[in-house]
């Protein structure tokens, strides 16, 4: 199971995703994915404690911070490993559904009971 964190803009606007990986000390990386879109990602346990650490002491707000609540508690899970027991992981696809785009067609079908 992999947790990432990931941001896509314009291509015009690759030296402010520049400027936030090296704010956070250069964590992460910023690929090309099109003609006109950069991607930043973050996917490493260590790097992302980073991220967290910002976000904690400098909260998002709207509906942002409450994305970036659920998205800590599955670091969280993750890091102690809880991920790696049955409930754990049924915690952490509970979660995942009410985040961005919700659960995959195949975590559906895996798991029917989580909505």
């Amino acid at each position: 199971m992999a947790l990432k964190f990931q941001i896509s803009l314009h291509i015009k606007d690759i030296a402010l995703l520049e400027k936030f990986r090296d704010f956070l000390g250069s964590v992460g990386f910023i690929a090309k994915e099109s003609a006109d879109v950069v991607r930043y990602r973050i996917h490493s346990i260590k790097d992302l404690s980073v991220l967290i650490y910002h976000f904690d002491n400098y909260p998002l707000i709207t509906q942002k911070l409450a994305d970036y609540l659920i998205f800590k508690q599955v670091f969280l899970l993750l890091k102690n490993k809880d991920h790696l027991t049955k409930e754990g992981l049924h915690k952490i696809i509970a979660l995942k559904a009410v985040l961005n785009l919700g659960l995959s067609e195949n975590l559906k079908i895996y798991f029917p009971s989580i909505t």
